[in-house]
């Protein structure tokens, strides 16, 4: 780090820990992933995070980094997933962030830094500054490319009641939500105790949607890390688990994470009474957004992703796209070998787990649409 750079940026040490969380938490751009909680939940990388004060010691701006080592080689990969957090006209706090980054990079010996900022498509003058300072914008398709969804739906819930939100809703949406309390489905927050249930259900989703879940100990770890700030929703239909979701509020927003659903009882709309149960948490909260999370950019009717798209959209949020993934690459070579490494590993990794958990294609609806996010 530059002499200059130096003076305006700080490594957080343990102790600003709880100033640094305070001021995501109440910072427009603030995210949980931002956080040390999060920090702690990515057990298998390790956390740094950055700050800049302005005159009067106030924090104005933070970078939080996740570092992990590359198997064999000595090097390692640094993300900062949905950073940095600052107001992304002040251009002076962005450029030195970067720069504290890219010192923590060769202390590090890490081959490359990843970040996907929480800033909309939009704002091309920002793209333009992370390239200026060597960030390589990379191309993402339209679907779940990258790490973080690129394309989400965001309702604003600031200041509105629950009444005034459900008239927002397109009228389907309200039918499905009522229609879930009419035929007896009934949600309720369970903690760990639904943890076994929402995994079984998660797997089941997996299969069918074709994509690799997480273990339950991984759910199990957020609840823990994430305390207060993460719930597990199940919706329950004559005592049995047929859905659930798990949520995270932090600051002025609450996120839908993790979703799944039975493959029976899907007529009952849990999933829809789930969303509903999630979006007074964020009233409850005095949230500004609640964040449905990741959605296709592919609006063809056709694109297997399509179902997701358009539960989602009854609830008539805001459809975001942000600026997506950029790379600042110190070791080409390196960058470019573990690249193929990885899209190799998570290959191997899908089809050993579809044919571990596959079932019978009768036991598979034909119209499959789940609404888990990845």
């Amino acid at each position: 780090m530059s002499e200059n750079t130096q003076n305006r940026v700080e490594i957080i040490s343990e102790d600003k820990i709880p100033e640094l969380d305070q001021f995501i938490a109440s910072h427009p751009r603030g995210h949980f992933m931002q956080t040390s909680m999060w920090g702690k939940q990515k057990s298998e990388w390790s956390w740094v995070a950055i700050a800049k004060r302005d005159d009067y010691g106030k924090i104005i701006g933070s970078l939080s980094l996740l570092i992990r080592k590359i198997p064999v080689l000595p090097y390692t990969l640094m993300y900062g997933c949905r950073g940095p957090v600052c107001d992304p006209a002040d251009t002076q706090t962005v450029c030195d962030l970067l720069e504290g980054a890219k010192f923590l990079a060769r202390r590090f010996r890490s081959y490359s830094i990843k970040l996907d900022p929480d800033e909309l498509c939009t704002n091309a003058a920002f793209s333009s500054l992370l390239e200026s300072r060597g960030f390589k914008h990379l191309e993402g398709g339209k679907n779940f490319e990258g790490i973080q969804p690129r394309f989400v739906f965001r309702l604003n819930v600031d200041g509105k009641t629950e009444d005034e939100l459900m008239s927002f809703f397109s009228s389907k949406t309200r039918y499905n939500i009522r229609l879930a309390a009419r035929k007896g489905v009934e949600v309720k927050i369970t903690g760990k105790d639904g943890l076994d249930a929402f995994s079984s259900l998660m797997i089941e989703t997996g299969v069918r949607d074709n994509f690799v879940t997480r273990p339950r100990s991984y759910f199990e770890r957020l609840l823990t890390n994430l305390g207060e700030h993460a719930r597990l929703y199940m919706a329950f239909h004559n005592g049995v688990p047929i859905a659930g979701t798990l949520a995270i509020w932090y600051g002025d927003k609450v996120w839908y994470l993790y979703g799944a659903s039975s493959n029976q009882h899907r007529n009952l709309m849990p999933n829809y009474a789930l969303q509903w149960e999630m979006i007074k948490w964020a009233i409850e909260k005095g949230c500004r957004i609640y964040d449905f999370r990741g959605v296709s950019g592919d609006l063809s009717e056709d694109n297997p992703l399509y179902g997701l798209y358009r539960f989602k959209r009854g609830f008539n949020g805001d459809f975001c796209e942000f600026i997506g993934e950029f790379d600042y690459i110190s070791s080409p070579l390196i960058y470019k070998g573990v690249d193929y490494g990885r899209k190799l590993m998570n290959y191997r990794m899908k089809k050993q787990y579809m044919k571990k958990n596959a079932k019978p294609s009768s036991e598979i609806p034909e119209s499959s649409t789940g609404v888990a996010d990845n």
